[in-house]
């Protein structure tokens, strides 16, 4: 094990601890305490720009993340949330000058891979998970699990919505 991977992964599980304890007290509700939380979860994760921690609980944390002040790396979480329906200008960030596009991409929080962006491709084109499989020989479970990625990389749960977010990202 590499000396610095299990720092790494200790400041993962602190960070997961705070959202969570977090969204607890804002349940309760302690709104106070709940973002006294959420800001020692952001000033522990921003060094290494965690963000999966944060979009896995999405729109509960999403709202609570709106009501601190302003900063770089809450406004970047804010605007790498999926669409639950708000816009970035729910959030306060203002951003204006920017294209849809360029305010869409600003929301993918990885990078597609290769490999997902041909599943893309043969998604777009009408292929069924069977098709995309025998095509790009592997699994009928593996083309499934690409297609999860993909749904999650774009915000979305179908197929069609897949398609139309990657076209209007120029993904394909």
């Amino acid at each position: 094990m590499v000396r610095g991977e299990s720092r790494a992964g200790r400041l993962g599980t602190a960070t997961e601890i705070l959202v969570l304890t977090a969204l607890a007290k804002a349940a309760q509700p302690d709104p106070a305490g709940a973002l006294a939380t959420l800001e020692r979860a952001l000033t522990l994760a921003a060094p290494e720009s965690y963000i999966r921690i944060f979009l896995d609980e999405g729109p509960p944390l999403a709202g609570l993340l709106a009501q601190l002040p302003p900063s770089p790396y809450r406004d970047q979480l804010l605007a790498a949330f999926p669409d639950f329906g708000f816009t970035i200008l729910d959030f306060g960030l203002g951003l204006t000058g920017k294209s849809k596009i360029e305010n869409l991409k600003s929301k993918i929080v990885e990078p597609f891979s290769e490999r997902e962006l041909e599943v893309l491709r043969l998604m777009a084109e009408g292929y069924s998970n069977r098709e995309i499989a025998d095509k790009l020989i592997f699994t009928v479970a593996t083309a499934k699990k690409h297609a999860e990625h993909i749904y999650g990389k774009l915000g979305v749960r179908s197929r069609t919505q897949a398609v139309t977010r990657a076209q209007e990202l120029n993904l394909i």
